[in-house]
């Protein structure tokens, strides 16, 4: 065995040894305080990649969801109007009938379906959702439909239209005359069928809502499940790997002094 004192190999082999530990340790310590197994770039290059792309179409899901709430307001504030005027039209039947008993008076008839006519237009024309009017469509944002991103894709989206099929018809019934009062049932009768029609619309438009609003949280919980498997640290397993590495690292500075104070040793041969 020789003995050199100008390069003590052992002592950079036990040096480069702790420096590792004390790397690895640090790595472990810094996973508990963030709670996070991929703090960097270099911890998992492929996997950030993934994990950010993933964290990319999750925001873009969630305003999807917040799109689909939007659309079922919207349908909902649209259906609650749309009841309201099949109401009053049933209201606006029942005078038309009643015009067929030669007992009533027409002209009292003709004024309580103007009335109710009046109120059926006011309720087309003045039915907004955030100053958007939804039923006369004067004032869609896009000009012609209502159109929402409801998924990942710009592509996947719904377009229920203007909803502006009725304001043609109400103006029978706001204008209406003793003279016209028995001849406008079968415009009330057309209107109540288009009212049902938008209603039936909004029912199956709500449904396929639903739908999507199903599948979304189901995709952001398991896109938001696959990121934290990709990031978020195994707590217990960082906790045993820093404290195996403290223990390493005070066995190593130990071991480390000891080789690098060994060639001491050849003093005692110049005593």
């Amino acid at each position: 065995m020789s003995f050199q004192i100008n390069t003590n190999v052992n002592a950079l082999l036990a040096y480069n040894a702790l420096a590792l530990t004390t790397q690895n340790t640090a790595k472990a310590q810094l996973q508990l305080a963030t709670g996070l197994q991929i703090n960097s770039v270099a911890d998992n290059t492929s996997g950030y990649r993934v994990g950010k792309d993933l964290q990319g179409k999750i925001a873009i899901m969630q305003s999807a969801q917040n799109n689909v709430g939007s659309a079922k307001d919207i349908l909902s504030t649209a259906e609650s109007a749309l009841s309201s005027i099949n109401d009053l039209l049933i209201q606006v039947q029942g005078k038309v009938t009643d015009a067929n008993d030669p007992t009533k008076n027409l002209t009292s008839l003709a004024n309580d379906i103007v009335a109710l006519g009046n109120e059926v237009s006011s309720i087309f024309s003045n039915t907004q959702f955030n100053n958007t009017n939804l039923l006369s469509g004067a004032s869609v944002p896009t000009g012609a439909n209502f159109v929402f991103q409801t998924g990942v894709s710009e592509t996947s989206t719904i377009n229920f239209g203007t909803m502006s099929t009725l304001g043609s018809q109400i103006a029978s019934l706001t204008g209406a005359t003793s003279a016209t009062v028995s001849a406008i049932g079968g415009t009330v009768t057309s209107l109540q069928s288009e009212v049902q029609d938008a209603l039936g619309s909004i029912g199956n438009w709500v449904q396929r809502l639903n739908v999507k609003s199903d599948y979304l949280t189901s995709a952001v919980t398991n896109a938001n499940s696959t990121v934290s498997r990709l990031f978020d640290a195994d707590m217990a397993s960082a906790q045993l790997n820093a404290t195996k590495g403290q223990i390493q690292q005070q066995i190593g500075t130990t071991q480390l002094y000891n080789i690098n104070t060994a060639p001491q040793n050849l003093l005692a041969l110049f005593r």
